[in-house]
């Protein structure tokens, strides 16, 4: 566990109790900070109620408290926390700002940090990959894996590389990593900030705490990142803050967990970070090969009669479907659930590789509309339907992909869940 000595004599109260903010708890009271916490669910709150004060955070008297830790998925822009934050003074911060406090009493290290809207998992997975690769001590955590604080703090020399969602950055304040990425920026998240432009700012937060004299990398995939770019280099300079070139980056048809064009642009991204911090092509490129790929996310399930069948569930918006129909010639195309807008638009020039769609779920009817001037296009309703119909007319060489351009929750509880279903369905074929 990452605790500090800062956290001593300290009061902190904690909304949300799941699993990053259990760690909180856990680090803070180890720390020796009184803590006073809730969350809706009895169960979670009985996990705490030996370190903390169990009382509703809006009926209780906050006078006095270093910081409201709030989880992520509070929304911060409707919850009447934050109101009652600003009318107290109180700050609003995360589990990632109390690993900023802690830092000072880490041993020697550097942090990383990895955010935009598509491949941060992917990116953030790689670059914990390449470190290792290259024998340095690194630990993974963010909005991946397990929440940094509960994981054992490292040797001297050590990398934290963390995942960053924009809610995350949002309720950190003094992060400053030694090395920063935002991979690519489109419309996401929009009902938690006013506007995309916010969304965008918020983002761009991850640049604002660093210092001079850190690395800033950025993808080159979108108008939005580099004007984002652009304005961070103008304030800091290129020696230090840099632009991460798909073109020069060879030998990707030899990395069989990162194909696609969106996986070129992480992989440049994923270089720009681990140079930044002193590692030669000598040392991340044999590491390319061994990378092994996230669950969910271009998986490679199985192979029936020359039929290859991906899982890319975590494609949950358009923009994250696009590049990987792009990534193969002849594409099944398993797409719907509960829309986050109403059109596929930033699909539609990779629409030319889908041989034939199957719209499921809530978005089913809008999709079929949408794409049927565009291609076959098969009502399913339910992916079992999808998955044994695509089977039964894909031919060798074609591929059948799960890559929904929705979230999951009108038939699964998470694009886990929903990306389970597809290998169990493709397995018991």
């Amino acid at each position: 566990m990452i605790t500090s000595p800062a956290f001593k004599n300290r009061k902190f109260a904690l909304l949300g109790l799941a699993r990053s903010g259990l760690a909180a708890a856990r680090s803070l009271s180890a720390g020796g900070a009184e803590i006073l916490a809730w969350d809706n669910d009895e169960n979670a709150r009985a996990k705490v109620a030996d370190i903390a004060t169990i009382a509703d955070l809006l009926d209780a008297d906050l006078s006095g408290y270093d910081g409201i830790v709030v989880s992520p998925g509070v929304p911060i822009n409707r919850h009447p926390i934050a109101e009652k934050a600003k009318e107290q003074g109180i700050p609003l911060i995360g589990d990632i700002e109390l690993f900023a406090m802690a830092r000072a009493d880490l041993p020697p290290h550097r942090v990383v940090g990895i955010t935009g809207t598509n491949g941060k998992s992917t990116t953030t997975a790689l670059v914990h990959h390449l470190l290792k690769s290259a024998a340095l001590p690194a630990r993974m955590g963010g909005n991946i894996g397990l929440p940094i604080l509960s994981q054992a703090p490292l040797p001297a020399g050590g990398v934290y590389v963390l995942e960053l969602s924009s809610y995350q950055i949002d309720i950190t304040r003094t992060l400053a990593c030694e090395a920063a990425a935002l991979i690519n920026l489109s419309p996401d998240h929009l009902d938690r900030y006013d506007g995309y432009e916010a969304y965008i700012r918020s983002k761009a937060r991850l640049f604002d705490m660093q210092t001079a004299k850190q690395h800033s990398i950025f993808g080159n995939g979108d108008e939005d990142t580099l004007r984002i770019y652009g304005e961070v280099c103008e304030r800091r300079g290129a020696d230090v803050v840099h632009l991460a070139d798909p073109a020069h980056i060879s030998g990707q048809q030899d990395w069989p967990s990162l194909q696609g064009p969106h996986n070129l642009q992480n992989i440049a991204v994923a270089v720009g970070l681990v140079e930044a911090l002193g590692l030669t092509e000598a040392q991340w490129r044999p590491a390319m090969r061994s990378f092994k790929g996230l669950a969910h996310r271009m998986e490679v399930v199985a192979e029936r009669n020359g039929v290859l069948f991906v899982n890319d569930s975590k494609a949950t918006n358009a923009a994250s479907t696009a590049p990987a129909l792009a990534a193969y010639p002849r594409v099944h195309w398993i797409v719907g659930g509960l829309a986050k807008s109403d059109n596929l638009d930033e699909c539609i020039p990779n629409f030319g590789h889908v041989v034939k769609a199957y719209t499921i779920g809530e978005a089913g009817p809008l999709f079929t509309k949408l794409l049927s001037p565009y291609m076959a296009v098969e009502s399913s309703e339910m992916m079992g339907a999808a998955v044994h119909s695509a089977a039964a007319q894909a031919q060798a060489g074609d591929v059948i992909m799960l890559s929904p351009a929705c979230a999951s929750f009108d038939q699964f509880k998470d694009f886990e869940a929903r990306g389970d279903a597809f290998k169990a369905i493709v397995e018991a074929l």
